[in-house]
């Protein structure tokens, strides 16, 4: 094992991959359903990225959850495990970036945290040209670096 930690890339996760993932993962024992799922386990066993988030995306996600049904003690243990492990990016939200401005919070983390990707089941809500992470989706290889060219501000 080399002396120096590994670089982990660092990466924003869209709402939808998180549900979609909770959705594919039923137990440890049976392998992910879906690619979203396969991330989500990946990160949870193997610690493959930096998973970035605001206070902000914490709140949808436990907002989208409980308007989904998802069980109040499971949200509660996700949130706590995104809390614990996940790094916290005090970013507000890029105004004007996604067509959806659901997805502003997303962009401004990304940005503000330096962020290799994001990963997303809706990539047309991440206009790639606007952002310096790479838009990826579930089940694509994860880069290790984020594009050289830095986005246009509006």
């Amino acid at each position: 094992m080399p002396a120096q930690k590994r670089k982990r890339p660092r990466g924003v996760v869209d709402t939808s991959v998180l549900v979609a993932g909770i959705a594919g993962l039923k137990s440890p024992e049976i392998a992910p359903k879906n690619p979203s799922a396969k991330l989500l386990r990946d990160w949870i066993e193997g610690d493959t990225f930096i998973w970035l988030v605001s206070d902000e995306i914490l709140l949808e996600y436990k907002g989208v959850l409980g308007r989904l049904g998802v069980q109040r003690p499971l949200i509660g243990k996700i949130i706590n495990l995104l809390r614990e492990e996940a790094e916290l990016v005090p970013a507000s939200a890029l105004p004007n970036i996604s067509p959806d401005p659901g997805d502003d919070p997303f962009c401004g983390c990304a940005e503000a945290g330096r962020a290799d990707f994001i990963v997303t089941l809706n990539p047309k809500d991440f206009p790639q040209s606007l952002l310096s992470a790479h838009v990826i989706k579930p089940g694509e290889s994860i880069p290790t670096t984020a594009r050289r060219k830095q986005p246009r501000r509006s």
